[in-house]
């Protein structure tokens, strides 16, 4: 006896959330069309050269049912470069932090040892006591004691930027990774869609489906351009045209994503699933079935239905770079800091409003507020901070606090690595004697054309004045 008609209709919505455990999994990866998404190809740049090998020796098990959108496609080229500079900054800067703070870790020794060697001349005269301290944390002293320290991060360090064999200018001379992934794949590739059909399905995202709510892609709503923020809408409207063209008997879709916001995930009592929706729309709209998988989980299942040999060590390095694509979730009661920064991508319609708060034009500086690079992130969170410190916009609903200076005005560096600001010209930087600059502003300025250079000192300079005047 067929369901009733609310059982059927609503049928997505009614199953439980889909687990590796399901009876339903091994049939998506005996028999679908696999959709791999831009995040999945461009992880291929972070891993190490043999974890790389296991991963494209599992992808060609499934090589024959690989098919890619344009829309991932154009994506998966203009971000190759991102991604290699992105791993070699992020190196560096674990480098410069480790040095640093090494650093600091000397400077508060040696003044301890006078905290005590002070007290001891004041209250007890005991020359014997403040000479034996003298001997014991002198600067060359504690040097010595923490140099083996400093050696074995630094060894580590090398040992990972060693491991990874790829360089941004790797893009430039020859991609070694580009022509293995177009093999994978061979003529498996959606065609570029019409410009009439573009504007359409634009259209559709931004006048209906996004501000209603309608996975997926709405929770990119408010990036600087409509087509940047259609990008998923784009992908899945291809999905569902491309499938509606297989035969019935293998109208099945894995889709495989690092991309776990709410606009892909429903949280539900269990937990986040994917949306439902989704699941009924393909089926409505193609008559086909979707199973929706993280990175990890898909190689995973490769492993276990398709027996692909992976490593214990290549998993867990799946895992860790599947997990800088899903930065934390924020909200009201968030705090960016130097230290957080890297790790969370800004939300694309903040970074745009602050973007044009500030009165920034040149694409050069446009390009880097939208780079998806951690090592960018500083400079990012620093001009959604400051342009709402300084009330060139107005807060939104849910913005976190940032808590990030690009200057700051006092007697002393906050680390090593901040410069003074006689390090600028006299006609660019106030308060020469008497400010430290970060390094990575440093950087900002050094790739910033001159008009907004001038836009970016001044509001480096406003913020350091601000931050020093007391409380009301």
């Amino acid at each position: 006896m067929a369901d009733p008609a609310l059982i059927q209709r609503f049928h997505a919505w009614l199953q439980p959330a889909p687990s590796p455990e399901d009876d339903a999994r091994c049939a998506f990866y005996q028999d679908s069309l696999i959709v791999l998404d831009t995040n999945v190809l461009l992880s291929l740049y972070e891993y190490t050269a043999e974890s790389r090998e296991e991963v494209f020796s599992a992808l060609e098990q499934v090589s024959g049912r690989l098919w890619m959108p344009y829309q991932v496609g154009l994506e998966f080229v203009r971000g190759r470069r991102s991604a290699l500079e992105s791993r070699r900054r992020v190196l560096t800067e674990a480098a410069k932090s480790v040095n640093s703070k090494m650093m600091a870790a000397r400077r508060a020794i040696v003044e301890a040892r006078a905290t005590v060697q002070k007290q001891l001349e004041k209250y007890a005269r005991m020359p014997e006591e403040i000479a034996a301290l003298e001997e014991l944390a002198s600067e060359s002293a504690v040097e010595q004691h923490l140099a083996p320290y400093f050696s074995a991060f630094k060894e580590q360090l090398d040992k990972l930027k060693s491991g990874h064999d790829l360089a941004p200018v790797s893009v430039d001379q020859g991609d070694p990774i580009l022509p293995r992934v177009a093999h994978l794949y061979g003529d498996r590739v959606g065609d570029q869609p019409d410009d009439n059909v573009l504007r359409d399905r634009l259209d559709e995202a931004v006048a209906f489906r996004f501000p209603n709510e309608i996975p997926p892609g709405f929770a990119d709503m408010g990036k600087e351009t409509p087509l940047r923020s259609a990008g998923d809408f784009l992908l899945w409207e291809e999905i569902v045209e491309h499938v509606s063209t297989l035969p019935h008997s293998s109208r099945r879709v894995l889709l495989v994503s690092n991309d776990t916001k709410g606009d892909w995930y429903a949280n539900s009592n269990g937990g986040p699933r994917p949306w439902p929706a989704l699941v009924d729309e393909l089926r409505r709209r193609a008559g086909a079935e979707l199973r929706l998988e993280t990175q990890p989980d898909f190689y995973t299942g490769i492993g276990k239905y398709l027996h692909a040999d992976l490593a214990a060590d290549t998993y867990r390095e799946i895992k860790r770079v599947s997990e800088t694509f899903d930065p934390p979730a924020l909200d009201s009661d968030s705090v960016i800091t130097e230290e957080t920064a890297p790790q969370v991508a800004p939300l694309g319609g903040l970074l745009d409003m602050a973007f044009r708060s500030a009165g920034l034009t040149s694409p050069s500086v446009r390009a880097l507020m939208e780079s998806l690079s951690p090592a960018h992130r500083l400079a990012q969170w620093w001009l959604i901070g400051v342009t709402a410190q300084l009330q060139r916009r107005e807060l939104t609903e849910g913005e976190p606090s940032v808590e990030l200076a690009a200057a700051v005005r006092g007697p002393k560096a906050p680390t090593a690595e901040w410069q003074p600001g006689r390090v600028l010209p006299p006609g660019e930087w106030i308060h020469r004697e008497s400010t430290w600059i970060a390094p990575w502003f440093l950087d900002l300025l050094g790739a910033t054309p001159p008009a907004d250079r001038a836009v970016l000192s001044v509001l480096a300079a406003e913020q350091a004045s601000e931050n020093r005047r007391p409380a009301r």
